[in-house]
């Protein structure tokens, strides 16, 4: 139903984007894939060439170059946008918060600024559960109240949110969903792509991965002294999959029904310790993890996790699974990675 009707995907060579190609193309859109590769690897969207079946529309862009970007307005008639393209770290984001501000808002600025010249009326906004900061209860709602973030990262998701805001009560007939998702893990089922950062991993499934295939140190858990059951900090792990198709659902939903701006949690609604993490990947893999209890991070809360009811009645979308799953696949694209790819990204991207 959906025969070319063309998307913007924007940061589409990344994790959450790569995946989100494939579920476009099964429900029958055209994407049209902007990356700059400044975290992701050209050969990921290849695989991703062969599970569709089909060649992908690529444009190396940067989407902080206005001047760069107005060209693709001008050849493609968009009937949406997906925008991903955001550096991503709340450690680093700590370290270096004017690269995230920098990058984070001005390229959802342009984006917005192209839309609005250009007619197009829908976009899906990749938020975070960070602008949940510390939350005084869990699971949240989309009524949780917002606090403090605790990173930069956070603040930027904040402030696009805010902008995403404004800029659909100050414009007629568009559509925003704002998607604070959880913490996206997993790899496709196929093991042929999955999270695969430039550089060491600042998250803790593909380091994982990487420390017990050899290609790291040792894991380390930062805090085992939280006010959790095991002391290790909660999150709610999604599988990039369930996730990927979220996404398409919301774009489904605009396209539908004029909305206005919508926000929806993504997540599983159950939460996950990282000393659980490491036990489901030993079950599933029959793998021992070496791993040490580090000191807590600058950025991390102690826990959060989603109460999904509204995403699940709205768009009808519901994770399908679980964090073995996620362990699961994420393995098997490690091994891959070694077995098969490696040559695709040893001192190369």
């Amino acid at each position: 139903m959906n025969k070319d009707k063309k998307v913007l995907l924007t940061g589409g060579a990344g994790f959450i984007g790569s995946h989100t190609i494939i579920s476009l193309v099964e429900k029958g859109y055209t994407p049209i894939v902007v990356d700059d590769f400044r975290n992701a690897y050209p050969f990921i969207l290849k695989h991703v060439e062969t599970i569709i079946g089909q060649s992908i529309e690529l444009h190396q862009v940067d989407c902080g170059d206005y001047h760069s970007m107005k060209p693709l307005f001008e050849k493609y008639s968009f009937e949406g946008v997906i925008h991903f393209a955001a550096y991503k770290a709340v450690g680093e984001s700590v370290e270096l918060p004017l690269k995230y501000y920098s990058n984070n808002i001005n390229s959802l600025v342009n984006i917005l600024q192209l839309m609005e010249e250009f007619h197009v009326n829908h976009i899906v906004f990749s938020s975070s559960c960070t602008v949940y900061g510390t939350p005084n209860s869990i699971p949240v709602t989309e009524e949780t109240e917002t606090q403090p973030s605790n990173s930069p990262y956070g603040e930027t998701k904040k402030m696009g949110e805010r902008i995403c805001k404004d800029w659909v009560d100050s414009q007629e007939k568009k559509n925003v969903t704002l998607l604070r998702y959880f913490n996206p893990i997993g790899a496709h089922p196929s093991g042929t792509i999955g999270e695969l950062p430039i550089g060491a991993p600042l998250n803790i499934v593909p380091y994982l991965t990487q420390s017990v295939i050899g290609k790291r140190p040792p894991l380390t858990v930062f805090g085992d002294d939280y006010e959790t059951p095991d002391g290790s900090g909660i999150r709610d792990y999604i599988h990039v999959v369930d996730l990927a198709n979220a996404h398409v659902q919301a774009l489904d939903k605009m396209m539908i029904k004029e909305q206005g701006l919508k926000i929806y949690n993504v997540g599983t609604g159950t939460g996950t310790s990282v000393l659980e993490l490491i036990n489901s990947f030993e079950k599933v893999n029959q793998i021992k993890v070496d791993y040490k209890i580090g000191p807590r991070r600058a950025g991390d809360v102690p826990a959060i996790y989603a109460d999904t009811t509204k995403v699940e009645k709205e768009l009808g979308w519901k994770a399908k699974y679980s964090v073995d799953d996620c362990m699961k696949h994420a393995w098997q694209w490690e091994v891959n990675l070694k077995e098969k790819y490696s040559h695709l990204i040893d001192g190369t991207k």
